[in-house]
């Protein structure tokens, strides 16, 4: 559905999408890794469990919401990725204890 356009900017990275490994460019953001990677969504709501995708990517509608490196509920589209990250689509209610 998406892929990268050829305007590679940074250095190449391995990140970790739900224990695969998927490379990355340094700068990108975590929302445009997981836009690329089938299937085509972060999380799951709590109620209904409907996929919900990366939306806005500037921050504002929290469709994006994923677990990155064991932290739940981050905004994916704000933060950038990093060697070695793992991220986790969301399922359902976020984990909130510490």
């Amino acid at each position: 559905m998406f892929r990268k356009l050829d305007q590679d900017t940074g250095s190449s990275l391995t990140v970790h999408v739900d224990g695969h490994p998927v490379l990355a460019i340094a700068g990108e953001s975590v929302a445009a890794v997981l836009l690329r990677q089938a299937p085509f969504w972060a999380r799951t709501t709590p109620v209904s469990g409907a996929r919900r995708a990366p939306y806005c990517m500037m921050g504002v509608c929290f469709d994006c919401l994923a677990v990155v490196d064991g932290v739940s509920s981050v905004q994916t589209c704000l933060a950038p990725v990093r060697e070695g990250m793992r991220i986790e689509r969301q399922q359902g209610r976020p984990d909130v204890t510490p």
